[in-house]
């Protein structure tokens, strides 16, 4: 048991060592970061979505935006088009799964927001046709994949793919590459350092 646990932290560890190595993820990233701020900067907004444990995701990263990541400031704008139960079960009743984050896209997106599309395999048909949405109306496209990047991969604008074919060390890279792009939005749009333990989240 000691050693099954060792080897799943070990395999998250590798992952994220490959992600530190790939100077083209890590430029990227910071291409993206810089992206957002200027989306923010501009008065939109952020749209997030994914399945299943990628839903999970986006609304943590949108919780990080809206609410606070490591220091008070206004809210930023940011919506998981994952919660909505009565709008998802009208869209899903009426117009089929597929179409669930599409339809939302129209309905809440203008141009100059962006959108974070969230799959491990990058072929969620839901996400990909929200990206074909995004496209009509001008949206900014960024997608985090498995590092297929599958369908996804063509269609964002943007598109981290992590270097993993396994679904859990993929998320686990998901939300660590969202934590940063939240860091960077926050530092950038607020301008405040880190300079103490309640910055970092630490209870005193």
């Amino acid at each position: 048991m000691k050693n099954y646990i060792k080897e799943h932290i070990q395999k998250s560890i590798e992952i994220k060592q490959a992600i530190l190595r790939d100077d083209y993820l890590i430029q990227l990233i910071g291409e993206i970061s810089n992206k957002a701020v200027n989306v923010y900067k501009s008065n939109n907004k952020i749209l997030l979505a994914g399945n299943g444990g990628s839903a999970a995701d986006a609304q943590h990263i949108a919780g990080e935006f809206v609410s606070r990541f490591y220091f008070d400031r206004p809210g930023l704008p940011a919506m998981a088009l994952t919660t909505d139960s009565s709008v998802m079960t009208a869209i899903g009743n009426d117009y089929g799964y597929e179409n669930l984050f599409s339809r939302q896209v129209q309905a809440n997106g203008v141009e100059g927001d962006m959108f974070l599309g969230i799959s491990t395999s990058g072929n969620s048909p839901n996400v990909i046709k929200a990206l074909e949405e995004c496209k009509k109306i001008g949206i900014i496209t960024v997608g985090l994949t498995g590092i297929t990047g599958g369908e996804m991969g063509e269609l964002c604008d943007y598109c981290i793919k992590v270097p993993s074919m396994e679904t859990p060390r993929i998320q686990e890279s998901h939300i660590l590459v969202g934590h940063i792009i939240c860091s960077i939005v926050e530092k950038e749009i607020f301008g405040r350092p880190l300079n103490n333990k309640k910055d970092m989240g630490v209870e005193v």
